[in-house]
């Protein structure tokens, strides 16, 4: 979150600083997130809802939006026949530059970052070559394999996340948290071994997107430290985004070819395609805005379980909507994954208490 910031006012430039008690420049720390009102003209819906109810609509619609890009993902790259992964990313980075922009300037969510130096600008460009890399594998791993099992190795982020903080960091973990990381590793290994639908070129761009989302989270705690240089994650979205779109442009050119040309000649013959595409990219953009609005509502430790859980439900559904086959050691493999990905969130939880 944006820290707050320690401004000088002078008396007579706000009504509520009429007071003598606040006379003289008396220097007064004002938070950089909106006043009450200003949120509440925002969400002017939310503003008719209990507490609750609107914290539970944000659940329920964050669920929606990560099960749906997933579904809707696999939908277009295995069935609909739209085999063109990276022009599919490139689409979903140019939504989320536009709506966020939108959403922070017009509609003002969060106030308005502004990138204060070249050296940040290089420092956010290497974090949305890392963006690319983990998305656009992601998504061409859901050519190959089934959503069912793409959750079961995204699960293993913890894994490959301590790996890394390690490696670049030399971070070392409790021996608690790192004998929590080998139920995760043992059931990603037991149900690839009982997969149905296993493909090994899925299952490596998978791996290769679950380790630069891991390698992404460990980067950026370690490039935007100073308090200067920290962003809120909107407006980090809203940087990296069109970074992230310039980068996979030349790549969809070369490596699919005049992918625009074949889209619009195809929305002629089936106008099916653009609703698929615009609303595909919307969901995505979603994604950004509810993890967002989840963290604001709960915390992030919420998130972290709702994430566990979505595992599971993104699974389960795409089976029931794909039809795709499944054993019991490959649910028996995801389920120890899942708990061991608890259990490494219960050893983290441990380990900071100890220490502080």
């Amino acid at each position: 979150m944006v820290e707050a910031q320690t401004w000088t006012t002078r008396r007579m430039s706000n009504p509520r600083l009429d007071s003598p008690a606040t006379a003289n420049h008396q220097v007064l720390d004002i938070p950089s997130t909106p006043t009450g009102d200003v949120r509440n003209s925002i969400y002017s819906v939310g503003s008719h809802l209990s507490p609750n109810l609107l914290t539970a609509l944000i659940i329920a619609s964050w669920f929606m939006s990560n099960i749906g890009v997933l579904l809707l993902n696999k939908y277009l790259l295995s069935f609909y026949g739209y085999r063109y992964p990276i022009f599919l990313t490139m689409l979903h980075m140019i939504s989320c530059a536009s709506y966020s922009y939108v959403a922070i300037n017009f509609l003002e969510i969060v106030p308005r970052q502004h990138i204060l130096s070249r050296k940040q600008f290089f420092k956010i460009f290497a974090l949305s070559a890392i963006f690319c890399f983990s998305v656009v594998c992601g998504n061409t791993s859901l050519r190959y394999i089934p959503v069912s099992f793409n959750q079961a190795i995204g699960a293993t982020t913890p894994f490959f996340t301590a790996i890394f903080a390690f490696l670049i960091t030399c971070k070392k973990e409790s021996p608690g948290v790192y004998c929590a990381l080998l139920p995760v590793v043992s059931g990603i290994v037991l149900a690839s071994n009982s997969e149905p639908l296993f493909n090994l070129f899925g299952f490596l761009v998978c791996i290769g997107s679950t380790a630069g989302r891991a390698l992404k989270s460990v980067v950026q705690g370690i490039l935007l430290t100073s308090e200067a240089e920290k962003l809120h994650s909107m407006n980090l979205l809203l940087y990296m985004a069109p970074m992230a779109a310039m980068i996979l442009l030349p790549f969809t050119l070369y490596i699919e070819g005049n992918v625009a040309s074949i889209t619009l000649e195809k929305a002629r013959t089936d106008p099916f395609i653009v609703y698929l595409l615009v609303g595909n990219a919307t969901v995505a953009y979603l994604v950004n805005l509810t993890n967002f609005l989840v963290t604001k509502h709960t915390s992030a430790l919420t998130l972290q379980v709702l994430g566990n859980a979505k595992a599971a439900v993104a699974a389960f559904v795409s089976v029931m909507i794909f039809r795709n086959p499944v054993t019991l050691m490959g649910m028996g493999g995801f389920g120890v994954t899942i708990m061991g990905v608890v259990l490494y969130s219960e050893a983290k939880k441990r380990s900071k208490f100890t220490t502080h």
